[in-house]
């Protein structure tokens, strides 16, 4: 804890220390670091040579080059499961990769082979349903099966040529209702994604899909595809074995829409352009694998996270994307990282000695500006935020509206830094006419209290290589805060419990007893049922 004790005992020495005081000639430029087009500015943190050393040491000391290299070499880093994690090698399937003597990318080569195939027999109007050409796709899952390509599909929404895409994941019957009402079930592909067949939302999701479809279909499971590994049951469901994409245990949910998760994203997109999403991704692999730590994004901007919880005690961080494509960004981050990352015992079971992961949360700008955003300026606790904004959007004819969107995004970093103090306010009152106690308290309330840190991603445009790349960035940093910490990053047993609990309660909510349900539960089950 030697590493640690060292960061904690510079941030007390630190900790009110205006940023803006670091700034030099040189500081953006040595507090930043690129790859491949993007640009990742972290000069607006609180972070100084000295503290960036010793993040650097305590990276260095937690191995993590060597559990790096194992990663990607197919070791079993999930200890928990004794599994590999290498859903790197599903967007570099070039390079072989062995997992028990056996090279892995040969089947995966063959799985992407068939994907490609499907996708362009669907798009084409090769692959028809009864009523003619597909027209919409439906993707049913749920987690890692759903917020995936529910995220990328809109992202790359200007890639997308004639499928309309489609997401189902609550088990709430008002999600489905809504998502089916107003498609034809004759010109409607369902894909069902679910490892095991078997988890309980996506399945009776699909079991309504398949009802609906047979209302106009005669035969409706020719209209469905599956991404599972469970090959009876697709086949009990009625399912050609030509339309079922395994993947191996080695994925894990959250980190598998490069694979077979993806299907309906390479639908929506093209396999041509689904490639260039995977390129995107290898070439962050390759930037993570090759680069020095200290100019290494996904290193940087985990330390920066470990630096602002775990140093900093702020709790939470707000991923700020000012690219309305990516609204569902956040939402996909969160349970990437809190799903990863929120644990309690290190890899040997060992109680934590440090926070884990934080919450991490979020809204596209402009519209944050217009709702939270007075907390992270105002607020009494401090919220680090994390900015992405393109240099350019896909509408030439709105660059004036570009313009403006990346405006705001660069305003907001710097009002969280620099912040408005006291005579600020109270000169700006002043030239409005006020004076004595009103002009005291009206500027009072216009004070920005600043030293608020940010960091901020930069890319070109929000094409399908800059979307892998981003994805490929943050599930890197979640590896590496993963490593610092001592935790496993790949299992993710705190969904079980409630998983259980809920599959108890529903026989007694069609009416069982509820003996043994504490007094809370005993009557919220007689008021709902």
């Amino acid at each position: 804890m030697n590493d640690w004790q060292a960061l904690r005992d510079h941030h007390r020495m630190v900790a009110d220390r205006p940023i803006l005081t670091l700034f030099d000639d040189n500081r953006a430029k040595a507090f930043s670091a690129r790859a491949d087009g993007l640009l990742f500015d972290f000069s607006k943190t609180n972070i100084c040579d000295t503290g960036l050393d010793l993040l650097l040491q305590l990276a260095e000391g937690a191995d993590l080059a060597t559990k790096r290299d194992a990663m990607f070499s197919g070791a079993r880093i999930n200890e928990t499961e004794h599994r590999a994690v290498l859903h790197t090698a599903l967007r570099n399937m070039n390079d072989p990769v062995l997992v028990d003597g056996v090279d892995v990318t040969v089947a995966l080569r063959e799985t992407h082979a068939r994907m490609q195939a499907f996708a362009r027999d669907v798009r084409s109007g090769a692959f028809a349903g009864q009523g003619g050409r597909i027209t919409d796709v439906v993707n049913i899952g749920i987690g890692g099966s759903d917020l995936g390509p529910a995220m990328a599909a809109i992202a790359l929404s200007p890639y997308a040529e004639d499928l309309r895409t489609h997401f189902v994941s609550n088990v709430d019957g008002a999600h489905i209702a809504d998502v089916l009402k107003g498609l034809d079930p004759a010109t409607t592909l369902v894909i069902v994604a679910s490892k095991t067949f078997t988890t309980i939302e996506t399945m009776t999701n699909a079991e309504t899909a398949k009802a609906w479809m047979a209302q106009g279909v005669a035969e409706p499971a020719t209209q469905f595809a599956a991404v599972s590994t469970a090959a009876d049951k697709t086949a009990a469901f009625g399912i050609d074995p030509s339309r079922v994409f395994g993947f191996e245990d080695w994925v894990g949910g959250r980190y598998s829409m490069w694979g077979p998760i993806g299907l309906a994203l390479m639908l929506a997109i093209g396999p041509e352009e689904f490639d260039e999403f995977l390129a995107g991704g290898a070439a962050m692999d390759a930037h993570f694998r090759d680069a020095d730590l200290s100019k290494n994004l996904p290193v940087l901007l985990a330390l920066v996270g470990i630096w602002h919880n775990q140093i900093c005690d702020y709790a939470t961080r707000a991923v700020l994307p000012y690219e309305q494509r990516l609204a569902r960004l956040p939402a996909y981050l969160q349970q990437l990282e809190m799903e990863s990352n929120g644990k309690r015992v290190s890899m040997d079971g060992v109680d934590l000695a440090v926070h884990s992961g934080p919450v991490v949360w979020g809204e596209p700008g402009t519209n944050g500006q217009h709702a939270f955003y007075q907390l992270i300026h105002q607020g009494t606790r401090v919220i680090p935020c994390e900015f992405l904004v393109g240099r350019e959007g896909h509408e030439p004819e709105l660059a004036h509206q570009h313009r403006l969107l990346v405006a705001n995004c660069l305003a907001q970093s710097e009002a969280l830094l620099r912040g408005r103090s006291l005579e600020q306010a109270t000169e700006i009152q002043r030239k409005k006419g006020l004076e004595g106690p009103e002009l005291d308290r009206q500027a009072r309330h216009r004070v920005f209290p600043g030293n608020r840190p940010s960091t901020t991603l930069c890319y070109l445009k929000l094409t399908p290589f800059v979307l892998g790349q981003i994805v490929a960035l943050y599930e890197h940093r979640v590896f590496v805060e993963g490593v610092i910490l001592g935790i496993n990053s790949y299992d993710q047993w705190g969904v079980e419990l409630g998983k259980e609990l809920a599959l108890a309660l529903q026989p007694i909510l069609e009416g069982a007893s509820a003996e043994g349900k504490d007094g809370s539960t005993r009557q919220l089950v007689d008021f709902l049922r």
